[in-house]
C-alpha cells in the first residue's frame, strides 16, 4: 500500500499550527502510514506525535549542492509515496514537486485556489483558514485543523519548575530569530522590573531561551529556565507554557503554543504582519497591535498584565 508524505519544514510556530491539519490527515488516511518531512531541529519531537507514523529529515541545504539533493530523492522514492500534502508551500517544496518527487499527486496552495483566485491574495487570508480550504479541496474533512490539540506534548515538569517558582508564575519570551529582529519589543528589561514591582514575590518572572539566548536572558533579570544549565527541549517548552499565569511573548514559536494551550497571555505585535493573519488571538490570549513596536509604552503592556491577573 501506498504512503502519504506531509512537507512542514518549519519555525517552530507554524508546525505547532499544521497539528490540526496533520491530525486530520491521519484520520483521513488510517489505513495508511503518514510521514512527514520536516527540518532537523524539531524531528525528535515530531517523532512522539502520534498523528504520524515517521518522520523524514530534510537539511534543506542550498539547490546548488545537486549531491543532497539526489540524494533525498532517493530516500523519498523507497517509502513508495503517492500523494504529497505541502503545508510549507515555499518556493523550496515548488521545486521538490518539480524534481524530486514528481511522480506524486500534490495538495498545496495552488491546488487549492479558486478560478482566476491569486496566489497573493489567497497567502493574506489567515493561515489557519489557507490550511482548512487546501484539506477541503483534498477532499479531507476537517474536524481538527481550527482545534489543535497538544496534550500529547505535555509531560511532568513539577522537578523544573519547583527549581524557579513557587507556584505560579509568570512566563515571557523577549526574543526572536536573527532573521525578524523586526519582531523584537525593545522594552522587555523594564517590563520585568515593573512586574517584579507589581507582584513582587506573587509572579516570579521567568523565561526559557535557546542556546544563543542564554546571556541575552540573564542581561534581562528574569528567572532563567534551565535543564542542567541548557536549553529545555520543545515538549518541555510546551509544558512549562502550559503551567504558566501569564505569558508575554513576542510574535514567535512560543506565542503560538500558547495560543493553542488557550492560557492567559498577551502577545506583541508591530508592521510586520497581524495577528489575524497568523492565527494567534483567541478569548483568552490577546495580541497588542501597533504600527511601530517601540512606540509599544510599558505603561500599556502593565496595564493588560493587571486586567489580566486582578
Amino acid at each position: 500500500m501506498s504512503n502519504i508524505l506531509i512537507i512542514k519544514h518549519g519555525a517552530l510556530g507554524d508546525l505547532i499550527q499544521a497539528n490540526g491539519a496533520i491530525k486530520d490527515i491521519k484520520e483521513y488516511y488510517e489505513n495508511r502510514k503518514v510521514f512527514l518531512l520536516t527540518s532537523e531541529p524539531f524531528a525528535i519531537f515530531m517523532s512522539e506525535c502520534p498523528y504520524i507514523d515517521g518522520v523524514i529529515v530534510d537539511k534543506r541545504l542550498p539547490r546548488w549542492n545537486l549531491f543532497y539533493l539526489r540524494k533525498l530523492k532517493k530516500l523519498l522514492s523507497r517509502y513508495n509515496f503517492s500523494r504529497v500534502i505541502d503545508l510549507q508551500n515555499s518556493k523550496r517544496t515548488k521545486f521538490y514537486k518539480r524534481f524530486i518527487i514528481s511522480h506524486c499527486e500534490w495538495s498545496s496552495t495552488e491546488t487549492s485556489l479558486e478560478a482566476g483566485q491569486k496566489k497573493r491574495d489567497f497567502d493574506n487570508e489567515p493561515v489557519l483558514d489557507r490550511i482548512e480550504v487546501q484539506l477541503k479541496k483534498s477532499n479531507i474533512p476537517v474536524n481538527f485543523t481550527k482545534k489543535i490539540d497538544l496534550s500529547w506534548a505535555i509531560e511532568d515538569l513539577s522537578r523544573l519548575i519547583k527549581q524557579y517558582a513557587n507556584d505560579a508564575y509568570i512566563l515571557i519570551f523577549p526574543f526572536c530569530s536573527e532573521k525578524h529582529q523586526n519582531k523584537k519589543w525593545p522594552f522587555f528589561k523594564d517590563l520585568i522590573l515593573r512586574l517584579k514591582k507589581e507582584f513582587k514575590n506573587k509572579y516570579p518572572v521567568l523565561t526559557a531561551p535557546t542556546s544563543n539566548e542564554i546571556q541575552q536572558a540573564h542581561d534581562l533579570n528574569a528567572k532563567v529556565v534551565l535543564d542542567n544549565g541548557k536549553p529545555i527541549n520543545i515538549k518541555m517548552l510546551i509544558s512549562l507554557i502550559n503551567n504558566a499565569k501569564l505569558i508575554i511573548s513576542n510574535d514567535t514559536g512560543p506565542a503560538h503554543i500558547a495560543s493553542h494551550l488557550n492560557k492567559n497571555g498577551l502577545v506583541l505585535f508591530g508592521s510586520h504582519t497581524t495577528s489575524k493573519k497568523v492565527s494567534i488571538e483567541n478569548s483568552n490570549f490577546k495580541a497588542i497591535n501597533v504600527k511601530n513596536l517601540s512606540d509599544l509604552s510599558v505603561d500599556v503592556v502593565v496595564k493588560e498584565v493587571l486586567e489580566k491577573l486582578n
